[in-house]
């Protein structure tokens, strides 16, 4: 009986299988000993039955399972140490050296954050004195960051690094020098939509500049939600440790609301940013991620929320006269359909088929869709009433955008449901549809001051 396998290939191929599953936060040392001992006793046995040492490997990794398999299930036998690997590397867990230099790393660029926030003051560009500035310059303070901290980790080509550079210079130049008014209707698009431009550009850094790629697009796509879903954590957090802070101090005779207001909300929200991207990236893998999860639980709510309104315009005359208030909450609404629709599709296997919830989200597509052309309806009354203004144009702009999105989507989704299409297509719909958004989002930022005269 063959005990041992003396193949160069072999032993090349459990190397880099370990250093691979060494990375995984849920494993240890002692565990990738065991899942080793037992790879090696699988593939001995194949080969004594016959295969060469790479089909030995090969068919051993499939009995055992694929690593982010393997790295799930220690994460829920070992969940009581999870967060200590992950945040405290305790002395008595032996982790590999990478979880705990991405922290290090992570908290370096969230002090970077923190400091670039103030950094304006300076130059006496204060909050109570300029908040204007910061309501254009907020996301050019913190996002370039997080994009910096992706471009670092990815260790993207110089080419990428000078994209991203380029682009966040370019920004910066633009919004400064346009000269907006403070209540003008282009200042406060361009500071609207200017997040969505450098969010994007995050994208960029995070696909390690493979922007072309469905399946990374698709992975930052999962990426956002993880982190809005941590950043309203990390906020819920802080909102408790700011009131306790407050109630503590002002025990003691002590005044904090000065040192909380100047630098621990600002200086905390920017770090939070960084921290809240490395906590997504550091339990990938190893617990379920949240965002397809709730999305499970909102769809059919959003549904049935937005068939009530449907039958509301129907009800009232198909919605004519809508308030300008209401125009924004329904395009609000809109977007986290679209939201819940990108995470669902997120969650799905290529081969999946279709079941009661994609009947619901089929509901909830065609809901916003008609909800969708009611809104552009009043708003196409409004513009030939009244004529054209930047916050019409800009919301005309984006529902037609809306509108494209959710009608293919309501397309593919009934080929799917009648298995005419696979839920690939879907995927592959709206992960080639994401540069439409950061088009228009330039358009507004750069193209609609100068149109209309930065009114």
């Amino acid at each position: 009986m063959v005990t041992s396998i003396d193949d160069a290939g072999f032993e090349q191929q459990v190397a880099q299988w370990r250093e691979y599953l060494e990375r995984r936060p849920a494993v240890t040392s002692d565990d990738a000993d065991e899942l080793e001992n037992h790879l090696r006793d699988q593939a001995t046995d194949l080969v004594a039955s016959g295969l060469s040492p790479d089909e030995a490997f090969l068919v051993a990794v499939k009995r055992i399972g694929a690593q982010d398999a393997v790295s799930r299930e220690f994460a829920r036998a070992h969940s009581g140490r999870l967060w200590k690997q992950l945040v405290l590397a305790d002395a008595g867990v032996e982790t590999s050296s990478t979880p705990r230099q991405a922290l290090w790393m992570a908290l370096l660029f969230g002090v970077a954050a923190g400091l670039l926030v103030k950094a304006p003051e300076l130059f006496d560009l204060r909050l109570d004195t300029h908040p204007e500035f910061y309501a254009i310059n907020a996301s050019l303070l913190v996002l370039p960051v997080i994009a910096s901290y992706f471009a670092y980790r990815r260790q993207v080509s110089a080419r990428t690094w000078g994209v991203l550079a380029s682009a966040v210079v370019a920004a910066v130049v633009v919004v400064n020098a346009y000269p907006f008014g403070p209540e003008d209707q282009t200042f406060i698009l361009a500071a609207i939509h200017l997040p969505i431009v450098m969010w994007l550009l995050v994208g960029v850094a995070y696909m390690g500049g493979q922007w072309r790629s469905r399946e990374r697009r698709m992975d930052f796509i999962r990426f956002t939600g993880e982190w809005f879903i941590y950043m309203v954590l990390i906020a819920l957090g802080g909102g408790v440790l700011t009131g306790i802070t407050l109630g503590t101090f002002s025990l003691i005779g002590v005044n904090p609301e000065a040192f909380i207001a100047t630098w621990l909300i600002p200086c905390g929200a920017a770090g939070a940013t960084v921290v809240a991207a490395w906590l997504v990236e550091a339990k990938q893998g190893v617990i379920e991620n949240m965002a397809p999860v709730l999305t499970r639980i909102f769809t059919p709510l959003f549904a049935a929320l937005l068939v009530a309104v449907v039958v509301a315009f129907v009800w009232t005359g198909l919605g004519t006269g809508i308030e300008r208030d209401a125009l924004i909450v329904l395009n609000l609404v809109l977007v986290v359909v679209l939201g819940l629709l990108l995470y669902s599709v997120s969650a799905r296997e290529s081969g999946a088929k279709a079941g009661l919830f994609d009947y619901v989200q089929w509901v909830l597509v065609v809901a916003a869709l008609l909800v969708d052309a009611v809104v552009l309806a009043d708003i196409l009354r409004r513009i030939t009433e009244f004529g054209f203004t930047a916050n019409r144009t800009a919301a005309l702009g984006e529902n037609l955008v809306l509108l494209t999105n959710l009608a293919w989507s309501a397309w593919l989704t009934l080929r799917f449901i009648r298995g005419r299409r696979p839920i690939g297509d879907l995927e592959r719909w709206q992960t080639a549809f994401v540069p439409a958004f950061l088009v228009w989002a330039v358009v507004v930022v750069v193209a609609m001051p100068l149109a209309f005269s930065f009114q």
